[in-house]
């Protein structure tokens, strides 16, 4: 299941997290940021229990993007006990993503 991540529950959801945290910051209207969705969308189902995995619309928490230096899109931040760990930037292979997933379990 995707996450929605917010001001609002970023601190719960995620820098408080038990099991590490995928974080996408994208845009709507980002055509990277749509060619990822999928990707993004299947990790989530395939890590459900191991990894938290979620969306953050820059557009909507621009505090967040610009707490987590967000220059590009889409930016995917990975979270251990809140602590950003690894970060892609841009539209890349499901593999290449998910071995930055596995690094982290």
């Amino acid at each position: 299941m995707e996450h929605k991540f917010t001001t609002d529950n970023f601190e719960k959801e995620v820098l408080a997290s038990e099991v590490p945290v995928l974080v996408d910051f994208y845009a709507d209207w980002c055509g990277p940021c749509k060619m990822m969705a999928p990707v993004v969308a299947t990790l989530a189902e395939k890590y459900e229990g191991k990894v938290k995995v979620g969306k953050c619309n820059i557009d909507d928490e621009d505090g967040l993007a610009r707490m987590y230096r967000v220059m590009s899109i889409p930016t995917m931040k990975i979270f251990v006990k809140g602590e950003a760990v690894a970060t892609v930037v841009g539209a890349v292979p499901q593999e290449e993503l998910e071995a930055e997933i596995k690094k982290v379990l």
